[in-house]
């Protein structure tokens, strides 16, 4: 007589999930984003790479959870891309803005920020994936010559407007509405994307 199979996670593994993290943040420490790759990360956390799908899907999944980027950019920018161009640098400034907005997302963005700029190792991995998963896919949308300096403008705008407002919290850009920047800041970015 045969046991049927159960359904879910295979007996053993309640840990692995943690393996796997432990072992990305070590991958991305010394390889970077792109140097990192998901067989390694498994093979670094004893696990099969499929695992480590199952539980994070992409690659840039496993960046977003190791580092815990409280915004998916890589997810939600190609949609905002997609809506009338004419108005994409509003929306860019508003997405980011009212997400930072909310606490959670303001502390741990704010955390990332900080990381960023304080911390030589994990820097690499956050360039690697900010480069490939968003400044590439938004030039990817641009179809000019020069997008890649023109998305990397618009990101280094929106980093700079994160920092003044939220870690250093410069006045009067700290308390200013966030339609008011939006007003202001949302013509740059576009000038920057598309003119």
């Amino acid at each position: 007589m045969t046991t049927a199979r159960r359904r879910g996670r295979p007996k053993g593994e309640s840990g692995s999930r943690d393996l796997i993290v432990a072992a990305a943040e070590h991958e991305f420490g010394e390889h970077g984003y792109d140097g990192a790759t998901i067989r390694a990360i498994a093979s670094r956390a004893g696990v099969d790479s499929a695992l480590v799908h199952h539980y994070f899907g992409a690659k840039a999944d496993l960046f977003a959870e190791v580092i815990g980027i409280p915004l998916r950019p890589d997810i939600d920018v190609p949609a905002i891309l997609q809506g009338p161009r004419d108005q994409v640098g509003e929306r860019l400034v508003r997405y980011v803005l009212e997400a930072f907005e909310r606490p959670e997302v303001r502390r741990r963005g704010v955390t990332v920020i900080r990381v960023a700029v304080g911390s030589k190792v994990m820097s690499q991995p956050l360039i690697g994936f900010l480069s490939r998963e968003l400044i590439g896919r938004i030039a990817g949308t641009l179809g000019t010559p020069d997008a890649a300096l023109r998305a990397t403008l618009a990101a280094s705008q929106m980093a700079g407007l994160l920092m003044t407002r939220y870690v250093v919290r410069l006045p009067p850009i700290a308390d200013a509405p966030i339609d008011e920047l939006v007003a202001r800041v949302g013509p740059t970015l576009q000038r920057y994307l598309f003119e």
